[in-house]
């Protein structure tokens, strides 16, 4: 895998049953699913553990990925156990892998939004986003701040059901919160918080939000109106089991600004603190004591420290 200076593309991606090198995992400019938006994705975290490279509750991250195929109507073929091999062996082939992305995707060109050729690929890239693909290109690693600086959307509301349902990760479904995220950035925040149809909080453009509450209960927007964060239900599981209240109810902007604190998670970002919104700060510290527990068992969790949560993990070098 990538190290900065001097390096060589040398990792593989999986793609339909066969390694192909980096470089040679091309699509062509006018395939349907680029042209259509239509590639279906998923964010995959592999993690260092004791017990060699473990990817992080794989078989529910399979499960989301189904659910979205469906969702958006891909005829796909491959079978879960398929899918999941296919992810082991992507971890296998790529040392160091930190994430894996498994991607379903038309690649015929075709004129129709409906494709003649329905013949769906499926490609798992196991690589380590903020060295690999920063060493392509020759600049330094790119990482998340500590903390967020946060910025509330205030244009457009997101997230449509009726037209695409937040459940779905599909490339389409992200061109509006990548604008949104533009937005906040070119006004100097680190990320955005979108509003949904109600003008009720939603999530981050790839992150799932929480906030505690006066009262000490952790509260987050329900379920059907974002996408199903596989950290998100982790850190759930994590609140409940260490006698934390948790409540999934729509939540309105102003219960930001009375919150004690709050913070995103994510495959990428995991547990992330928010230090303020619109610059105005949020609770007296950040990280606050909930996101500072909460972070500290996750990782643990993750790392295979943690044994009421061990099932969590794939082992990869301990699966025939």
């Amino acid at each position: 895998m990538g190290s900065g200076g001097g390096f060589e593309p040398v990792d593989w991606i999986w793609r339909d049953g066969e390694f192909v090198p980096w470089n040679d995992a091309k699509l062509h400019l006018l395939a349907t699913a680029v042209q259509f938006g239509t590639s279906v994705f998923e964010g995959i975290r592999a993690y260092d553990t004791k017990r060699g490279p473990a990817i992080f509750r794989l078989d529910d991250h399979v499960g989301r990925f189904r659910k979205s195929v469906e969702l958006v109507g891909l005829p796909l073929t491959q079978s879960d156990a398929e899918l999941r091999r296919a992810c082991i062996e992507a971890v296998r082939a790529n040392a160091g892998a930190k994430v894996v992305k498994l991607n379903a995707f038309l690649p015929s060109v075709e004129v129709d939004v409906v494709p003649v050729d329905d013949h769906v690929a499926v490609a798992a890239a196991a690589y380590d986003p903020w060295e690999d693909v920063q060493a392509r290109k020759q600049v330094p690693p790119a990482r998340a701040p500590r903390t967020v600086r946060l910025w509330l959307e205030k244009e457009r509301r997101q997230r449509r059901p009726d037209i695409l349902h937040p459940h779905a990760k599909v490339a389409g479904n992200y061109t509006s919160a990548m604008y949104a995220k533009w937005q906040a950035r070119r006004h100097g925040y680190d990320e955005v918080l979108l509003i949904d149809a109600q003008g009720f909080l939603a999530e981050g453009p790839t992150t799932n939000f929480f906030l505690v509450d006066a009262g000490g209960v952790l509260r987050t927007p329900p379920e059907h109106g974002v996408l199903l964060g596989v950290t998100r239900m982790s850190v759930i599981a994590l609140a409940e089991a260490g006698g934390l209240e948790v409540l999934e109810e729509p939540l309105r902007p102003e219960a930001l600004f009375e919150a004690s604190e709050a913070f995103l998670t994510g495959t990428s970002a995991g547990v992330w603190p928010i230090a303020s919104v619109d610059g105005r700060a949020i609770g007296s510290a950040c990280p606050g004591p909930v996101a500072g527990r909460l972070g500290e068992r996750f990782r643990r969790a993750v790392a295979g420290e943690d044994p009421a949560f061990v099932s969590w993990l794939t082992f990869v070098n301990e699966v025939g």
